[in-house]
């Protein structure tokens, strides 16, 4: 697990977060559901790129469409591809862009990402706007966790032997930032997806 704090600069944020105003207008925030129970989560989200990441009754999944209005994911900022290839180590593209507001008492419980066919591909997280707190412990539910604040700018990869660790978001320090004129806080979280044809090592 790598931190990289303060990665992208006021300006390079502020930017970043023009292109996913854009974005959200054509693939707008929808409340993902827990499977089985439709419990909604309490952040909301979209995708960018070729493959988005949705929760509902029927499971989590990858798929090509917006839930909501049918349509494909908008592509994912140059900016975010470049921090990919800058930190991931992975010869492929990201396939997936989460995209997860955090407002009010919004959080996420811990949890692994291994939805994807390919753990070898890290986990690039990219913070804006308010601090969270990131909680993690192991690969196994259960057992000693630890915490770590991330801020607007910063960037995580959970690679290697962090890639299939439990990990949440305890909280939002609400008012830590003023990059969004409302408050609250935006993850980005890429991803590959699939298993390229030919070799990334």
């Amino acid at each position: 697990m790598k931190h990289y704090s303060g990665m992208l600069d006021r300006a390079e944020q502020e930017a970043l977060v023009s292109e996913l105003r854009l974005a959200v207008a054509k693939a707008p925030l929808f409340i993902p559901l827990m499977p089985r129970t439709g419990r909604p989560f309490s952040v909301r989200m979209t995708n960018l790129g070729s493959l988005g990441w949705v929760s509902d009754r029927n499971g989590y999944r990858y798929q090509g469409l917006h839930p909501d209005v049918g349509t494909p994911w908008p592509p994912m900022p140059q900016a975010v591809l470049d921090i990919w290839s800058k930190v991931s180590g992975y010869k492929q593209p990201p396939e997936a862009c989460l995209v997860n507001f955090y407002q009010g008492g919004a959080k996420m419980g811990l949890h692994q990402d291994k939805d994807e066919e390919d753990f070898s591909a890290p986990v690039v997280s990219i913070s804006l706007g308010d601090t969270a707190v990131f909680r993690f412990g192991g690969t196994e539910r259960g057992g000693k966790t630890s915490t770590l604040k991330l801020a607007s700018g910063d960037v995580l990869v959970m690679g290697g032997e962090s890639r299939l660790c439990f990990h949440g978001i305890d909280r939002v320090n609400v008012g830590t930032s003023t990059l969004l004129k409302e408050g609250g806080r935006i993850n980005l979280t890429l991803r590959r997806v699939t298993k390229p044809n030919i070799g990334n090592s």
